[in-house]
């Protein structure tokens, strides 16, 4: 398994996740509030692992400029798609990586990435990825579930079994614990970690994380 058979799963699952409804909609209409709350109207920002473009939808018309990507070209064709129906001005659809960024775009204000970390196969790299995206004292924003704190039947048995059969991607096994202090060691400072669920705790803490003033 790799990262191109990960987005080839993607690219099969796109038409289904995009009829897929919210399972949390009060959850998330949370997040929404509180991350365009933090954002300013002359901001550029970037959201990594954006899907069918939901979240970027709904957030882009709060600032400047919002690059909106993911590496499965088929939920960028479907995100593309909406964003044809109902334009927004400064929003903009890519299929790239963290790393592919690097070369051709310059800083931005705040890196969104909604139910993203989990699925990424080198988190410390990733996340040293956003910090040299980041603009000085620009924010991380993170929420994403961590299996780490869930029923270990889920991490142990259930998930390895369905990728085993390519009904599952790969999905990453922290806890909020062990994802808080790989933010940090990237460069961060944690300023909240919430959660957004409407009932109880649904193991998807929201994290907002600064770009420290000095070197890691």
């Amino acid at each position: 398994m790799s990262v191109a058979s990960d987005a080839r799963f993607w690219d099969r699952s796109s038409r289904n996740y995009a009829k897929s409804a919210i399972a949390d909609e009060d959850g998330y209409q949370r997040t929404l509030d509180r991350t365009r709350s933090q954002l300013n109207s002359d901001d550029h920002v970037l959201e990594l692992g954006c899907g069918t473009g939901t979240t970027a939808l709904r957030l882009a018309d709060a600032v400047r400029g919002y690059l909106a990507t993911d590496f499965s070209p088929a939920m960028i064709a479907i995100a593309a798609e909406k964003h044809a129906a109902a334009p927004i001005p400064g929003l903009e659809f890519r299929t790239a990586t963290v790393e592919a960024l690097h070369t051709d775009v310059g800083l931005f204000n705040a890196v969104l990435g909604f139910n993203y970390l989990h699925l990424v196969r080198d988190l410390p790299g990733t996340l040293r990825g956003i910090h040299d995206l980041l603009a000085a004292n620009g924010l991380f924003v993170s929420k994403t579930p961590c299996l780490g704190d869930m029923n270990p039947l889920i991490r142990l048995a259930l998930l390895p079994a369905l990728r085993m059969i390519g009904k599952a991607p790969y999905a990453g096994t922290f806890s909020t614990k062990e994802l808080s202090l790989c933010i940090a060691l990237a460069g961060f400072e944690i300023l909240a970690v919430e959660n957004h669920a409407a009932k109880g705790d649904d193991k998807r803490p929201y994290i907002v994380a600064r770009k420290a003033s000095i070197g890691r």
